[in-house]
């Protein structure tokens, strides 16, 4: 389904044979978790994550919804059973109204970019997105993606935070929210 970055295949964290289906589509490794997206900062509470005081700035920013994806860890444990065995989720709120919408209805879903494990995601054209799995998904979405360059993933789990990919937005805008 289209996303405000790329391309990306979802499933629902509850049905185990859809996770395994993007586990097979992408010849991801199983040791790698997927990222998640949800709708709101109150997904978040609901999961037990814990949001430092940085991370915070940045979900209360003008970069969230948005091309951001942040590291973070729980509070104490994992609340949801989908999240047991974890200790940190990465999670991004998209900036695309019709994912938010299926993101509101659904809950949290498991979401990561429709791809081979390594290769890179470079095309906005379906046909292409699906000729690089490793398979075919049981739904395809067609649809207007963003400018298809991958989220930047920020890692609130330490302080400072760091920036462990570079995608669309700049490190200076994140530098510039965390220090306000």
């Amino acid at each position: 389904l289209p996303t405000d970055t790329v391309y990306g295949l979802a499933a629902s964290p509850l049905h185990e044979k859809a996770v395994n289906e993007i586990y097979s589509l992408k010849q991801r490794p199983r040791t790698q978790n997927l990222p998640i997206m949800v709708a709101s900062v109150k997904d978040l509470e609901k999961m037990g994550v814990e949001i430092s005081l940085l991370a915070q700035k940045i979900l209360d920013s003008e970069l969230v919804p948005g091309d951001i994806t942040l590291v973070l860890g729980f509070k104490d444990k994992p609340v949801l059973a989908w999240l047991q065995g974890r200790e940190e989720v990465a999670i991004r709120i998209p900036n695309h109204q019709n994912l938010l919408e299926i993101l509101g209805k659904t809950g949290p879903l498991l979401v990561t970019s429709a791809n081979k494990h390594g290769n890179p995601n470079m095309s906005k054209h379906i046909a292409e997105v699906l000729a690089d799995l490793n398979g075919l998904p049981g739904v395809v979405v067609e649809g207007k993606v963003g400018e298809n360059v991958p989220s930047t993933i920020v890692n609130c789990r330490v302080n400072p935070p760091i920036i462990e990919r570079q995608g669309r937005i700049l490190n200076e805008d994140i530098l510039n929210v965390l220090n306000s």
